[in-house]
């Protein structure tokens, strides 16, 4: 997978990208990142790419131009179709199942909007998938795309040291009977030594050797914790 980010800050990704899973993926040959700044494709000597905003207001408003040219410019670097991502406030919340779909894709081009927001009509030009990492506002995207880089790469096939590593997440879908019904649960609670610490002890069902009294017991900590913190995810389906 190819991964191209477009931001005014490229400075803040060599770091993220190199290190842990993104990194991991990177040495693995499983993804490729390309860091581009737009004010490269500024049509001005002072690479300005922001304006105050029509209608007045507080803030400044990236404009059309660089971030269009910028856009084009970077999807001819390469043959393989970019889906295209805008990070924003205003966008679909990002999902566990919407990051499936995108580790899917053979290359993501994300963008990484600052300043105020972005002249709405470019947004409306580029369509880009617009998503949103929660309902709170950060300085820009740049952390935002950082996210979703790490969530996706993570899902490639090789880069984590387990298979299985991936679908044991939370918001993974979990097989609940014998029906094969699937919900996508928080995970449970994990244990490692030493079996007591200050007076708690581990469930004496993990060091019992029974795998298949693990995994119900596993599973039905998976759903009490689901249906405790975050009952929407079952919306009717309480198991």
């Amino acid at each position: 997978m190819r991964i191209d980010i477009l931001t005014l800050f490229p400075e803040m990704f060599p770091a993220v990208l190199s290190a842990s899973i993104p990194g991991r993926a990177a040495t693995a040959d499983r993804a490729s990142y390309r860091v581009h700044d737009i004010r490269a494709w500024a049509d001005n000597r002072h690479q300005k790419v922001d304006d105050r905003p029509f209608g007045g207001g507080p803030g400044m408003v990236m404009m059309c131009q660089p971030l269009h040219d910028a856009v084009l410019a970077v999807e001819g670097m390469d043959e393989r179709k970019a889906t295209r991502i805008l990070m924003t406030p205003q966008g679909e919340r990002l999902s566990q199942e919407r990051i499936e779909g995108l580790a899917r894709c053979p290359r993501l081009l994300v963008i990484a909007g600052h300043y105020e927001g972005i002249d709405e009509r470019v947004v409306d030009e580029l369509k880009p998938l617009e998503l949103s990492v929660g309902d709170y506002v950060l300085s820009g995207g740049e952390i935002p795309a950082m996210l979703l880089v790490d969530a996706v790469v993570r899902l490639l096939p090789g880069v984590l040291g387990h298979e299985d590593s991936a679908l044991e997440d939370s918001f993974s879908p979990r097989k609940v009977d014998a029906e094969g019904k699937s919900l996508r649960l928080l995970d449970c609670p994990h244990f490692t030594r030493p079996r007591a610490w200050r007076s708690r002890e581990v469930p004496d069902v993990l060091l019992s050797g029974d795998h298949g009294a693990v995994a119900r017991w596993r599973l039905d900590r998976m759903i009490e914790r689901t249906r405790e913190r975050r009952p929407d995810l079952l919306q009717g389906d309480d198991p």
